[in-house]
């Protein structure tokens, strides 16, 4: 995709993004200061917008990489102009803060909140969200052989099954499937 058509629909997507932001106003007046607060603390402690930390460097890599590779002879220029642009930017990380934080105090109440930080800043939770991925990994590994036991022998058990009522053999199979299970 040219660098033309990912300018235009980051513009749009900006754009979109600032009406909404606009948009809040009344429903930022709903949450209290201390609910906000309490929002702020939660999203900080179970890490919430980590996964957001290098949108905007990978973006101006990605365009420094294209820039480049069309213009090569202005490699110092782009450098300094993209780092430049991209630092400009980089206080607008606040906005994503803040519309995280609307988010979680519009789902969850302010005591509930408080409780969500104090248990993510405990050990327990941080060895849960340090440790959880790994064990999501090892429960879908868990239920993937669990499910195929089962299918097995539910294909075996209905065959005997319809054997003996038929007195022919009746062969039963199954495939199961975790991702249409989870739907």
């Amino acid at each position: 995709m040219s660098f033309s058509i990912r300018l235009r629909r980051t513009m749009v997507a900006a754009t979109a993004f600032s009406i909404a932001i606009a948009a809040y106003p009344a429903v930022a007046q709903e949450v209290s200061d201390s609910h906000l607060r309490a929002a702020r603390a939660a999203i900080s402690a179970i890490g919430a917008t980590r996964p957001f930390d290098m949108i905007l460097p990978e973006a101006a890599l990605q365009m420094k990489n294209e820039l480049i590779q069309n213009n090569p002879d202005l490699v110092p220029l782009i450098n300094s102009t993209v780092d430049q642009q991209a630092i400009s930017l980089a206080p607008r990380r606040a906005d994503l803060e803040r519309e995280v934080a609307l988010t979680y105090a519009r789902n969850f109440t302010e005591e509930e909140l408080t409780a969500i930080a104090e248990f993510y800043a405990s050990d327990a939770g941080r060895k849960l969200l340090e440790r959880g991925p790994e064990m999501t990994r090892e429960v879908y590994r868990a239920a993937e052989i669990w499910q195929n036991g089962i299918g097995r022998d539910l294909a075996q058990n209905v065959s005997a099954a319809l054997q003996q009522e038929t007195g022919r053999e009746v062969e039963a199979d199954i495939e199961l499937d975790m991702e249409s299970l989870q739907q």
